[in-house]
Formats: structure tokens, sequence, C-alpha cells
């Protein structure tokens, strides 16, 4: 039955859709799944969906590249489609919206009005001083303030929105500043990456949209769900790490064997983030696997951390009490006696057999 606003709930907005409530109970359960809940908190899932309406959400995009956008579409659980038609009801954005123009700006200010404090503001890119970006006549900055006035919670999606990004890269010549720097008095969750992984934006939506509340957050503000481990305490080349085992060039023989990156620059030991887990494109892979060193890109000002390809000189907070620099050296002079010892062995061996064919042969001459 109607919400007591009068709109339809999630459930019913999903049958009409032509949905079962087989297809329904699969949806519910993928979306318990993907919040990281037990499948016995599944009927609290399908209590909400049946009680609740989809969310309106208002999503402005300012300095960006849309990367964050792209990767959110990309979604895979839950696919974005089935967040996008049966959780929340994108009424603005962009990249992906069929209005234009007036008739987009005027729709913005009718949700605005229609649901104050129930929608959700996703912000993608950093914002700009007010004379450097325009939409429909207002400043980037008159936008956000009035779209975050009445809105539930604010949702930075992307590291240009969450510290500043790129366009903040020094000497930061549009005076770009992050969202959270401009919204005063409104909850914002920073989900930062360069893009973010798609499936912590749709979580972190779907969960606003289940439970009625924004996740727990660290102390930057960024859902302690997917940025609770550091991506070297989850990396697969972790063992070489802890082995001495790493790449000194992109092409050396330590690369082809996956040995570690951390000489390469990664950022791994000072990065939190889910990549290592959740991993891109439906879990097939991300950087690390791919042998590409991390270059942090959801921490702050990652971008004026020195060279990406310029190793850390120290691992601060390390769990580990290997020193990089001797283990490696130390197992470098194993590798290299063992090699010589094999080698010796070798020549002494050949030697050997050399000298009892030679005796043989003289035996039988005889």
């Amino acid at each position: 039955m109607p919400t007591a606003t009068g709109h339809k709930t999630i459930y019913e907005e999903a049958l009409e859709a032509g949905l079962t409530r087989r297809d329904f109970l699969k949806l519910a359960s993928a979306i318990t799944l993907a919040l990281g809940l037990d499948l016995k908190e599944m009927p609290k899932v399908v209590r909400a969906m049946e009680t609740k309406e989809r969310v309106p959400v208002i999503w402005l995009e300012f300095q960006s590249c849309s990367g964050c956008g792209e990767s959110f579409i990309r979604s895979m659980q839950p696919r974005m489609e089935k967040v996008l038609f049966d959780l929340i009801s994108l009424e603005y954005t962009e990249l992906i919206m069929a209005g234009a123009g007036s008739a987009a700006e005027e729709h913005r200010k009718k949700i605005m009005a229609e649901y104050p404090g129930k929608y959700v503001l996703v912000v993608e890119g950093s914002v700009p001083a007010p004379e450097y970006l325009f939409i429909g006549g207002h400043s980037a900055y008159d936008i956000l303030r009035e779209t975050a006035e009445k809105a539930m919670a604010v949702v930075s999606f992307g590291s240009c929105s969450s510290w500043g990004g790129i366009p903040a890269a020094k000497p930061n010549p549009t005076g770009a500043k992050a969202a959270a720097d401009l919204v005063k008095g409104k909850p914002v969750i920073r989900i930062p990456g360069c893009p973010p992984i798609a499936e912590v934006m749709t979580n972190t939506i779907a969960h606003i949209v289940i439970f009625g509340q924004i996740p727990e957050l660290d102390e930057l503000g960024r859902p302690k769900e997917f940025f609770r481990h550091r991506l070297h305490d989850k990396c697969q080349r972790r063992a070489y790490f802890d082995a001495g085992l790493f790449a000194e060039s992109f092409d050396d023989e330590g690369a082809r064997q996956g040995y570690c990156l951390y000489k390469l620059g990664c950022r791994g030991p000072t990065t939190y983030n889910a990549c290592a887990e959740l991993r891109w494109n439906g879990g097939l892979s991300w950087p690390v696997q791919s042998g590409h060193p991390c270059i942090g890109c959801s921490e702050p000002n990652f971008w004026d951390q020195g060279p990406f390809y310029e190793r850390l000189a120290m691992i601060p907070g390390t769990q580990t009490t290997v020193n990089p620099e001797k283990v490696g050296a130390i197992l470098t002079g194993v590798v290299v006696a063992g090699i010589a010892a094999h080698a010796a062995a070798t020549v002494v061996l050949r030697g050997r057999i050399a000298k009892h064919e030679k005796a043989e042969t003289a035996a039988k001459e005889e």
C-alpha cells in the first residue's frame, strides 16, 4: 500500500515494472549480500523495500571527467539498472538524463520542493570559485548550496568531489574545493577514488535506501565497510613483499613473475580502499593485480604527493617488521650465493663424469 506521503513503495513500483514476487525476492537477496549482511537478515531488507518508497537522487556534476558516473553504470552487484529502477529515482544527472536546458533545471527544483529532507544529493567533481563554472546561468557554488540545503545527505563520488582532486592540484588555478568544504549542516559521505569502485557507490546508496540512514563512517567521512583496510593488507602480492621479492623495473623478471611493486612507487601501504577485495569489472582485476602500482587515488591530496613511480621512503603504520631494502639485499645475496654454489657443484660433477667416462673408455681399449 502507498506510504504516508501517498507515494508507492519500492515493492509496488517493482511489481508495476513487471517483476514477479520471485524476482523481487531475488533482488532482495542480492542486495542483502551486496550490503555484506547474512542472508538471515534478508527479511529486514524485504520489509524495508515493502514499506519504503524509492529515494529521489539529484546528481550534480561540476569539474570532473565523468569517470565516476561511467564507473557507476558498470556496477555488477547490485547491477546499475537494479539501483536505478528498483531502489532510487534518479531525477537529475547530466550524464544519462534525457532532459536538458531549462526543463531539466526546473525539474531539479521541483524535486527539491516535493521531497525536502528526503532526497539524496550526489556530487561529482570539484567545485571551483563562482566565476569559473556556470550551469543554467548559475554558478556551481550557488547550485551546490541551494540543492544541498534540503537534502537528506550529500554523497561525494570521486576524489575530485571528496578532496578537490586533480583540479585542485597546485597551483589550483580555479580555486577548486571539495563539496564537503562548502556544504554545512548536512552529513557528507565521501567515496573517493579516481574513479571510485562501482559497487562501493551503488552499495552506499542501497544502504541509505534500505536502512534510512548513512553508513558508519571513518574519521575522514568514508564508509568503514569499504575503507577499513589498507590495500597492502589485502594485496595478492603481499607474500612477495614479506619475502623481500620486488620488481625493480616494469620489464624485469620480477615484474614478469608478479613480485611486489613497492619499489616502483606502490602506495598500497598507505591507501585505504576495497580495490583488492572487490576489484573492478565484476571482480575481474585491479591495477596492482594487472601490474601497475597503486597511486593512492582514494587518499587526500594524492596528486601532490610526489612522482607516482617513486617509492615511499618509509611505510607508516605498517604491521610488518620486514625492511624491504635489507631483506631484498639479503635474499638477493642468498640467491646469488646459491647460484654460485650450484654452478660450482655442477662443474665438479661434470668433471667427475668426464673422468669416469675417460676411465671406462681406456678399460675398453685395453
